[in-house]
């Protein structure tokens, strides 16, 4: 992707499901299908100017995709695990074959998989009891997700949100496993405050690291006292707040950004998933961070 900074996101888009559809099929005993709302999601995306979508992670809580497909894993009150984590079959696969059919070609797709660290931590153990064994298959079974989406998306985020509340001091492992023989370009996001774990981030064997800049600026002074040497996925809108950023506070954010990272920032993006706010939120809060975008870097 050379050194152009590409507009994108970071995974989920609102999804307003027809529950009525939903319990009808259900007790009618036909198939449900999530190809109308993921076109939904994928054409706000696309409409707003953005160039690496998602699938839009339409079918569940992030998470559960994952925990749903993967064998020893179930969800009660919770996700459970409950005998030893394997890789059954393609995950999202079919999602990112049905958004290749109907994105333009000059559209780039990220392929997104829920962190191994993150996966363990959020779910109850009755199986493993040792942390860092559930961590470690969850990261083999991922490993298999990978080598799937390496041949069907432009590029592979790994989302890893409990970093920034406990970093394992395995974690590099971890993404190893996961990254090995991997061809296509590697994205790392972990939102929130990761300002005390910057260099074991910078340590990691992916490409570019994505966080929430514009939800925590004090990131900027934070990256300040290191030498970069991933590219950087810059947050730039909120994804917590219900207001949509002016195209010129957004510039100003990214300027800013520019003056630390300089060309390192190869992606600008909202600071974590769209899912929580409403559709109408979602997409102006892209369609501005694409406008400022252009008014930075030109089309």
């Amino acid at each position: 992707m050379g050194n152009k900074v590409m507009t994108t996101v970071i995974g989920s888009y609102p999804v307003e499901i027809d529950n009525n559809e939903l319990i009808r099929k259900y007790h009618d005993q036909k198939p449900f299908s999530w190809d109308n709302y993921i076109k939904s999601a994928v054409r706000d995306m696309v409409n707003a100017g953005i160039q690496i979508i998602s699938d839009g992670q339409t079918r569940d809580p992030f998470l559960n995709i994952f925990y749903r497909k993967l064998e020893g894993c179930r969800i009660r009150q919770r996700p459970e695990v409950v005998d030893k984590i394997r890789f059954k079959e393609p995950i999202t696969l079919e999602d990112q074959k049905y958004v290749k059919e109907i994105i333009p070609k000059n559209v780039k797709l990220i392929g997104l998989i829920a962190g191994p660290y993150t996966l363990s931590m959020s779910c109850s153990d009755l199986f493993y009891k040792d942390e860092k064994e559930l961590a470690y298959d969850f990261a083999y079974a991922l490993k298999q997700e990978a080598n799937v989406l390496d041949k069907n998306v432009d590029m592979i985020g790994i989302d890893e949100p409990y970093f920034s509340v406990s970093m394992p001091d395995y974690a590099k492992e971890l993404i190893q496993i996961i990254v090995k023989d991997i061809s296509c370009p590697i994205r790392l996001h972990a939102c929130g405050d990761v300002s005390s774990i910057i260099p074991q981030l910078l340590d990691l064997p992916v490409d570019i690291l994505s966080h929430e800049f514009k939800a925590t600026p004090k990131l900027f002074d934070a990256f300040k006292e290191y030498n970069i040497n991933k590219k950087i996925c810059l947050g730039s809108v909120r994804s917590d707040k219900t207001q949509v950023e002016p195209v010129d506070e957004i510039t100003k954010h990214i300027t800013k950004g520019a003056d630390i990272f300089g060309d390192e920032i190869s992606q600008i993006a909202p600071d974590c998933g769209l899912r929580l706010l409403s559709r109408d939120v979602a997409y102006q809060k892209l369609e501005n961070l694409v406008k400022a975008g252009e008014k930075i870097y030109g089309r």
